[in-house]
């Protein structure tokens, strides 16, 4: 039997010094305890730099009180994060989701400590990374030291999105926090993009699921559009028919195979 011993994130986060690289949980698994615990001792530290995807959660970067102590040097811009990004204690690392990995495992970005949030260990000692795998299983690979945040509604996921039978998922609401549409005919320039058309499969809003595998790109932008919010279906149904001459309400028929022409005698 496993016999698991806990301490308080205060206690846990001592094991940070100044000059460290820390990855930071992503996503759902963001353990925003650990990074609150973290950023109450700034004056203990100096040039902290963060590493890390989208991070969620009552979280801010942001704070001129730690501009000594934290430098954000973030993989995937995220609401948190976006400030600090644009401004002289943080930047952006340019890089596809499924390369980050061999930037860890190869010391491009070693990593001496990683921030992360698990399931609690069971019988056997055994935690998992839940709903968020993608980058922290190479993170905690590579890193020198690993604090958690245990979570007992965590779930235990193993992340095998694009394996055989694998789903990958991109959940996200038809709006901003502005009202403005997520679903978009074009990306406006600049924009950052990390996950490619390639890997799209599961797209899910509040309206609907649609599977985009196997799917060309007028059918991808038919099924989109209809799971877009109700008071932006109009004008995107005017931007499809512009690019592909009707209507998204149009039926977009599979072609049937021509009949082979019988032979003359």
């Amino acid at each position: 039997m496993f016999t698991t011993i806990y301490t308080t994130a205060a206690e846990a986060v001592k094991e940070i010094k100044s000059g460290d690289r820390v990855f930071i949980h992503g996503g759902a698994a963001t353990p925003a305890h650990l990074v609150k615990a973290l950023q109450a001792r700034h004056k203990d530290l100096h040039r902290v730099e963060l590493v890390s995807i989208t991070t969620m959660g009552d979280l801010d970067f942001d704070n001129p009180e730690w501009r000594e102590s934290f430098f954000m040097n973030s993989l995937f811009v995220s609401a948190p994060t976006r400030k600090v990004v644009n401004s002289l204690d943080g930047d952006y690392v340019p890089v596809f989701l499924s390369q980050i990995p061999q930037l860890f495992k190869r010391c491009l970005l070693p990593i001496d400590v990683a921030l992360i949030q698990v399931s609690p260990p069971d019988k056997h000692g055994y935690c998992t990374l839940g709903t968020s795998v993608d980058i922290a299983r190479a993170a905690v690979d590579s890193a020198r030291h690993i604090i958690a945040q245990a979570n007992p509604k965590m779930p235990r996921t193993h992340g095998a999105s694009l394996s055989e039978g694998g789903l990958p998922i991109i959940a996200m609401p038809s709006v901003t926090s502005t009202g403005i549409s997520r679903i978009v005919p074009f990306l406006k320039e600049g924009a950052g993009v990390v996950t490619t058309r390639g890997h799209v499969h599961w797209v899910v809003t509040e309206y609907g699921q649609v599977n985009l595998f196997g799917k060309n790109l007028k059918q991808r932008a038919q099924l989109l559009v209809n799971i877009a919010h109700p008071q932006h279906r109009e004008w995107l149904d005017r931007a499809f028919y512009q690019r592909y001459k009707h209507s998204t309400q149009t039926v977009i028929p599979h072609p049937e195979p021509k009949p082979e022409p019988a032979a003359g005698l």
